[in-house]
């Protein structure tokens, strides 16, 4: 082999590498056990919902990325995803069947975002807080 060819098929080796690096990274790095860390906040489901209405700016540094537990009534139920008080949208890490509709319910997940055109705060790996 020359070193021309050398050369290029290093270069593509690395690219590979970084590459496949990367996706791992941004696919699968996110992801905590919020079961074992501890809760930062508790609130109910209608103060915190009026809370990201009032100040979105505020309430975006306050629980951003923090775990969270919220307590209100399940209004809608859809494979893994809980609503709750048609306002937060809960993504349960996996279907829990104790959970249904119109039950009053305290949830733990991760507030990774709020909808401000829809009103609607979006939570992740979610599970039933005991």
């Amino acid at each position: 082999m020359n070193k021309k060819f050398r050369i290029i098929l290093f270069s593509i080796a690395v690219v590979g590498i970084l590459s496949f690096t990367g996706y791992n990274y941004i696919m699968h790095g996110g992801a905590r056990n919020l079961s074992s860390e501890e809760t930062a906040y508790t609130v109910s489901s209608k103060s915190i919902a009026n809370e990201f209405a009032t100040n979105i700016e505020m309430s975006n540094k306050k629980y951003l990325e923090k775990a969270i537990a919220i307590k209100g009534t399940i209004t809608k139920i859809t494979g893994t995803e809980v609503i709750i008080d048609n306002s937060i949208i809960c993504n349960l890490k996996e279907l829990d069947p104790s959970i249904t509709k119109d039950q009053v319910i305290t949830l733990k997940g991760r507030v990774v975002g709020y909808d401000d055109l829809m009103g609607e705060l979006k939570l992740d790996q979610c599970f039933k807080a005991s």
